[in-house]
């Protein structure tokens, strides 16, 4: 979180997952190695979206936006590949932030995989 006495942040990064309908936002600190989910933007239209996302980078005062960039299984771009791309152009456009677009094709197979690790497996009923 911000010092909001001395306004400086160590490395702080904000992280953005590209939805048409919803997009996730996580802050993370490089420094503690921690990241945590924040809020989910739901707005009807690109501008309220962004204006949304402004409002929390003024809060944490970021040095990079992180952009999920949704991939095939086989590391094929489609639609919404192109979609997040040009969200992240945006972003870079509107904040001066840099921008980097992540694979986030196993991201959820790897979430579960750690909470396997951290928690054991899940029981099922019979």
């Amino acid at each position: 979180m911000p010092d909001r006495t001395t306004g400086s942040t160590a490395r702080t990064v904000l992280a953005l997952d590209f939805g048409l309908q919803r997009i996730g936002v996580a802050v993370g600190e490089a420094e503690t190695a921690t990241v945590h989910p924040l809020r989910v933007v739901v707005a009807q239209t690109q501008p309220g979206r962004l204006t949304a996302i402004e409002r929390l980078v003024k809060e944490w005062r970021p040095s990079l936006l992180v952009v999920g960039r949704p991939l095939g299984e086989d590391g094929a771009p489609h639609e919404m590949t192109r979609r997040a791309e040009r969200f992240a152009r945006q972003l870079n456009g509107r904040f001066g932030l840099p921008v980097e677009l992540v694979d986030e094709r196993y991201s959820s197979a790897e979430v579960e995989s750690r909470m396997r690790a951290a928690y054991g497996k899940r029981k099922t009923a019979d």
